[in-house]
């Protein structure tokens, strides 16, 4: 049974499933060379049903969850180097929320929540984010794998959802105007569909030249910033509208627009019984007897996909 998700419930209209299903759980890239922008287009479908099934969530974090994870894939997804992760990290000390956790590793999101159920229910069926988390603070940090390169931003959380929160994070970390536009749907039966559009403008960067990415209210920028905000949530959320398409009415005036093939996206936990060994077994031996029960198992519980993985006393090697 899907989870519940509700968002907005609307008639399926869909043409076919397979139709469907070709434009759900993917992210593409594209550029307009002449307004020196560049963006990004995500839609989860399946993939977040997976996420979503492995907890019993209320509706107002399943929400917030499909929303974190359609932006660390629309920032994930910007990463050139194989191997590279984005992980993105809103916490508070005092918040209904304490934890909000999403990652993107090689086309692959995971991600999962910590949060007190009572407080939520005093907060009603559609909390703010405020009322979420509190004077919170959002995480961005991106890995190269490659290079070895590590680099993290933190903004306070502010504005109306993660996706204001985001734009915010890049205007003060950044200085790079954004746009960010996520929107969630739940059709009865069919399970959810979240999606997002990233839009940034970008710095010329070249010596002797203006730095665009300094002047918010460059006139290049306010061109496809206007082009941007005429994008609809539901047109976000058709999964029989091809992303690619949505690029194309976005911007099909532009004299140039480059879009990339369509990356598949899936559910990627990382938690493996043989590395979890590895970790306890650095342990010392009383350590691992005061983590055991009675009956000499040390039970490791993944947050992302709730798997309690059991390891036993007398499986560890003596040192």
């Amino acid at each position: 049974m899907p989870p519940s998700c509700p968002i907005a419930d609307r008639p399926d209209d869909r043409s076919s499933t397979l139709t469907s299903a070709a434009h759900l759980d993917q992210a593409i890239g594209f550029t307009i060379p002449a307004r020196h922008a560049r963006g990004r287009l995500v839609r989860l479908g399946p993939v977040l049903d997976q996420v979503l099934a492995a907890h019993a969530y209320p509706p107002a974090i399943e929400r917030l969850l499909a929303s974190a994870l359609v932006l660390a894939a629309l920032l994930g997804s910007t990463l050139k180097q194989a191997n590279g992760q984005l992980t993105l990290q809103a916490q508070t000390e005092n918040g209904v929320v304490s934890l909000l956790v999403a990652d993107y590793k090689d086309g692959d999101v995971r991600g999962y929540a910590k949060f007190d159920a009572d407080r939520l229910a005093e907060q009603g069926a559609d909390p703010t984010l405020f009322g979420l988390f509190g004077k919170g603070y959002l995480a961005i940090t991106f890995d190269q794998a490659v290079s070895g390169e590590r680099y993290q931003g933190i903004v306070p959380l502010e504005g109306q959802s993660l996706a204001q929160a985001a734009e915010h994070y890049f205007f003060q970390s950044e200085q790079i105007p954004s746009v960010i536009q996520i929107t969630t749907r739940h059709d009865k039966g069919a399970g959810c569909v979240a999606a997002g559009m990233l839009l940034q403008h970008l710095p010329e960067g070249e010596v002797g030249r203006e730095r665009l990415h300094v002047r918010h209210d460059h006139p290049e920028w306010e061109h496809v910033q206007a082009l941007a905000q005429t994008l609809k949530p539901d047109e976000l959320t058709d999964e029989a509208l091809p992303l690619a398409d949505i690029v194309w009415r976005l911007f099909h005036e532009e004299d140039e627009v480059r879009a990339t093939d369509p990356t598949p996206l899936a559910k990627g936990c990382r938690c493996d019984i043989n590395h979890i060994r590895d970790v306890i077994g650095r342990f010392p031996a009383s350590e691992r007897i005061d983590m055991a029960d009675e009956q000499g198992i040390i039970g490791v519980d993944c947050a992302f996909c709730s798997r309690l993985f059991p390891l036993a006393l007398d499986s560890f090697v003596a040192h």
